[in-house]
């Protein structure tokens, strides 16, 4: 586990003092307590508050991430404040997925991630997506990564981790 203390360095644990640089750190916007995630960064407010721990993060060779909503706008600002990549949250595609009705939804995070990629950053992609609906979401093209930990268990929990992974290793290889 990766804590980030009030000095600011990435340390593995509570107690020990090894020092570790991960790949990538995704910020997310996240009230202390809360619990799950349910928007992405509005960086017209937060921008001042995000940016500097952007290029603290960059200047220790991490590669980041801001989790963000669908929204052009917002995902031009991310590219802006130095953001290498999105993590696009995928509720809203999740809930129109199960509704049947998803269409809209979907090229709504169609254009959110063109503009990232023209913008030079990478997609990733996480919330609510599961065996069911991720294989559609990354038919949007140009998913680098997709957040899928909670579903993955869950689905585990029916058909084996190793079935599971199998059966998303699948989805995700067309």
């Amino acid at each position: 586990m990766a804590n980030i203390h009030r000095d600011k360095q990435l340390r593995v644990g509570q107690n020990r003092g090894d020092t570790i640089k991960p790949a990538q750190c995704t910020l997310v916007p996240d009230a202390p307590g809360q619990l799950p995630s349910d928007h992405g960064w509005n960086l017209q407010r937060d921008g001042d508050r995000v940016r500097p721990l952007i290029d603290e993060l960059k200047s220790m060779g991490v590669r980041v991430s801001l989790f963000m909503d669908a929204d052009c706008g917002q995902i031009e600002l991310a590219a802006g404040h130095g953001a290498d990549r999105v993590e696009l949250y995928t509720e809203p595609y999740a809930r129109a997925f199960e509704s049947g009705s998803y269409e809209q939804s979907l090229k709504q995070y169609a254009d959110a991630a063109k503009a990232a990629q023209d913008l030079g950053m990478g997609v990733n992609a996480g919330h609510d997506l599961n065996l069911q609906n991720v294989g559609t979401f990354c038919g949007i093209g140009g998913i680098c990564e997709v957040s899928i930990g909670h579903a993955l268990i869950s689905e585990a929990l029916e058909m084996g981790l190793a079935q599971t992974v199998k059966a998303y290793l699948e989805i995700l290889s067309r």
